[in-house]
């Protein structure tokens, strides 16, 4: 009887600790409930909070969506920018990682903390610089212009460091005794271990990437060369219902979604290991 009432009141005290993790998780779900019900629905007019309920469903305003003659050129563009921008993100920063992880040279402490240092400046500072050095070398309205100033991602290079960091040096020193080389080593001793984290990395720079938009305002003239976002935006712009919008949100957030189910697995497990918040 004791040991029934003792499992009773741990299942009572497990209830109230996740009681605080399911309201938080509730609110964040709204939002996507919200939009997700609204580009459903059909009209410019839409009585809240009526149109939130889950009913009479249409798929007219994705019909709307995809029916403009630039909307699929935007996901291509978009996909073009986020796609090279996680492959050469990737390389750079395991690169740098590993030099500045495992390799001793002068200055080596100074030129990273001064990296990190770059963290502190707010990025809209940095945002007028940026486009006129792309503009003197005529990147604008092009899709390298988007994507060389993205690359340099301090936050990768300091996670990927120290991730790296916590390979034995007794590993790669076994490596370098067996003959491997410089490439090699880095090849097939380091970068396989990295594989957690570069899938962490991976879906975090997709996702900035996917979403960006300041930059891809600023840096594109022309609606064959938008991104998504900011071709979305224009479609408000021109007097987009309420709906179309929405139906633009979810097809924007789509491919997010998609990204991180095939790589959760690699995701919790970098998490976890890089002790990434």
């Amino acid at each position: 009887m004791d040991r029934v009432a003792r499992k009773s009141r741990r299942n009572r005290r497990r209830l109230w600790a996740h009681l605080p993790l399911a309201i938080v998780a509730v609110a964040t779900i709204i939002p996507f409930y919200v939009m997700i019900v609204l580009s459903l629905r059909k009209g410019r007019s839409l009585s809240l909070p009526d149109a939130l309920l889950p009913f009479h469903v249409n798929f007219g305003a994705y019909a709307d969506v995809l029916a403009h003659a630039q909307v699929v050129r935007w996901m291509l563009n978009t996909a073009a920018y986020s796609v090279i921008s996680v492959v050469l993100v990737l390389v750079f920063a395991s690169f740098a990682a590993y030099a500045f992880a495992k390799k001793r040279f002068f200055g080596r402490n100074a030129m990273f903390w001064t990296l990190l240092a770059t963290l502190m400046v707010p990025y809209h500072l940095t945002l007028i610089p940026q486009f006129i050095l792309i503009s003197k070398m005529d990147g604008l309205d092009t899709l390298w212009g988007l994507i060389v100033p993205t690359l340099a991602n301090t936050q990768a290079l300091f996670l990927m460091r120290q991730f790296i960091m916590g390979i034995p040096d007794e590993l790669i020193e076994a490596a370098r005794i067996d003959g491997a080389g410089e490439i090699r080593l880095f090849w097939q001793i380091v970068l396989p271990q990295t594989k957690p984290i570069l899938a962490t990395l991976g879906v975090f720079v997709f996702l900035w990437h996917w979403n960006d938009f300041l930059w891809p305002l600023v840096a594109t003239r022309s609606p064959d060369h938008y991104v998504l976002t900011v071709g979305l935006n224009s479609l408000q712009a021109q007097d987009s219902s309420l709906t179309v919008t929405m139906a633009g949100a979810v097809l924007t957030f789509l491919p997010i979604l998609l990204v991180y189910v095939l790589l959760q697995r690699y995701f919790v497990r970098g998490v976890t290991m890089s002790g990434l918040k």
